[in-house]
């Protein structure tokens, strides 16, 4: 028996030809709009799911399934990779329902600047989750683990505890080495030291996840730099958000993408990702230059109380907000300021503004630091323009990500690409603006990034392939988070599989947690 649904679709149990027989699948999909990852056409096919994995594909399986899910009008493709998020908080949200309600089933976790579980392999032994996760050896941890915050290259014995520390990160599981060159203090290194750390991923088949060293003015350096490290090393290089960012940058994009295409032409493995924003969200550090926040806080206080070192420090940062955000104090507006939660999605004009101060640059400059030495703060950044996404979307060897967080939902002031990446790309670069094609977006989002790693099981829907499977309407998928109010999920995805278990069914959470930690298969 099959009963079909509506929009929202009917799940129900069936016997297998109405007579009684033992059902030969688990679960059949019928009816839906294929998009099989590989950017092939769409085509109408039932798809059915056997001991986790997909055990048929084409017409009329829907008798033979112990449960029929009718999709007719709906769109079934892989589930979607992010290729970089922030789940520092994993064991306090292992549903990722943020995640999940944007059809993702597998998210990647490099550490540009946060701490790294540790032991990796007791803390995958121990976290369970709905989603399938992909995690890294983190330079930043690494290097703070050993050197704290100091400005300065390590020694010979420094940078063997470091590299022993990636070493045995990757033995634990880590697919590769990730850096975060923005951030302090992985902003003191320089490149002999991220070659040697890269070197010992490479040995084990990992890649080389970065976060440039800057992403303005001096872009092309940074992405020459990630280049020379994959060069030297011998070791593949993936870009991680993708962007060029301050007013005075845009339309870089086809610069810095003209360089990857030389490098590939060359023979290089290199690939990159973007988030489908023109705001981009990070701690205040990024309006400093480097050499004023290190050794910490009363390092800072005591550099800023020097009136030489303050007048340099002015002078610089004038230069770097220009190169970094929009032209004013509105592109700067709080996710958390310590004290001031009255401020919370408001800007750096209203902050001004409601002390009776003019919203100048020398003003705007004098109040970061007075926000600095009170802690800093989490912000987004409203400083590229959507050509330069929108670019980088079409490159070939781009893929998608969210760069966002876990989060429960109004808690906190999130980016909302938190709440709506993958979605916003259905919508507004594939139904609205018609930028991508639905195939090639969904191969971006699958089975791209599944190659990328060597995950041969996952990514597509074949047959004999693991279930993550993702059910959306293609007509009314949609991003619903808002830069001033982001606490919103998306709309659109219905159903969504990890593994061949249901974690979002109808709309509605199952509470499932079937996830699986990848392992490294890429060579």
């Amino acid at each position: 028996m099959r009963v079909r649904g509506a929009a929202s679709v009917v799940l129900v149990l069936a016997l297998a030809a109405g007579c009684g027989e033992a059902p030969v699948y688990d679960t059949v999909l019928v009816g839906g709009t294929v998009v099989d990852g590989t950017g092939a056409p769409p085509f109408i096919a039932d798809v059915a799911i056997k001991d986790g994995r997909i055990a048929d594909i084409g017409p009329e399986l829907g008798a033979l399934g112990a449960e029929i899910v009718d999709v007719t009008g709906l769109t079934v493709t892989p589930g979607f990779w992010d290729n970089h998020a922030h789940l520092v908080t994993l064991e306090e949200h292992p549903d990722a329902e943020n995640f999940i309600r944007q059809g993702i089933t597998t998210v990647l976790a490099p550490l540009h600047s946060q701490e790294q579980p540790w032991p990796l392999d007791a803390y995958m032994d121990r976290v369970r989750m709905a989603p399938n996760v992909g995690l890294f050896a983190g330079h930043t941890w690494a290097r703070e683990r050993v050197m704290g915050l100091e400005n300065r290259a390590p020694t010979d014995s420094e940078l063997a505890w470091m590299r022993a520390l990636v070493d045995s990160t990757m033995q634990q599981g880590a697919l590769g080495l990730s850096t975060g060159l923005e951030y302090v203090p992985a902003a003191y290194a320089e490149l002999d030291e991220v070659v040697a750390l890269a070197e010992v991923a490479a040995t084990y088949g990992g890649i080389y996840v970065t976060h440039l060293r800057d992403e303005g003015v001096r872009v092309m350096e940074a992405v020459h730099e990630s280049l020379e490290v994959g060069r030297r090393a011998g070791i593949p290089v993936q870009i991680n958000h993708h962007k060029v960012t301050g007013a005075d940058q845009w339309g870089g994009t086809s610069r810095t993408l003209a360089m990857l295409d030389s490098a590939t032409a060359a023979g290089q493995e290199v690939v990159h990702d973007v988030y489908p924003y023109t705001a981009f969200s990070t701690y205040s550090d990024l309006l400093f230059p480097p050499w004023a926040l290190a050794d910490g806080a009363d390092a800072f206080a005591a550099r800023v109380a020097d009136p030489v070192t303050r007048a340099r420090l002015v002078s610089e940062m004038r230069t770097i907000y220009g190169q970094q955000t929009g032209p004013g104090p509105e592109s700067v507006q709080f996710r958390t300021l310590d004290g001031r939660e009255d401020m919370t999605g408001r800007t750096l004009a209203d902050y001004l503004v409601g002390a009776g101060r003019p919203t100048t640059l020398d003003e705007t400059i004098e109040a970061l630091i007075e926000l600095q030495l009170g802690g800093g703060f989490i912000g987004i950044f409203h400083g590229m323009d959507e050509a330069d996404v929108i670019r980088i979307m079409q490159h070939p060897t781009a893929m998608f990500e969210t760069d966002g967080d876990l989060v429960q939902p109004g808690v906190g002031f999130p980016h909302p690409r938190t709440y709506g990446s993958f979605p916003r790309i259905l919508a507004r670069y594939v139904r609205e603006l018609e930028a991508l094609t639905l195939e090639e977006a969904v191969r971006k989002m699958t089975s791209a990034p599944a190659d990328w790693l060597g995950q041969s099981e996952r990514g597509r829907l074949a047959v004999d392939l693991v279930a993550d499977i993702t059910v959306f309407d293609a007509d009314r998928i949609t991003d619903r988070a808002e830069f001033t109010d982001p606490h919103h999920y998306s709309d659109g995805v219905v159903h969504v599989w990890v593994g061949g278990t249901p974690v979002l069914r109808a709309g509605q959470m199952t509470g499932a947690l079937p996830g699986r930690f990848l392992e490294r298969e890429r060579r």
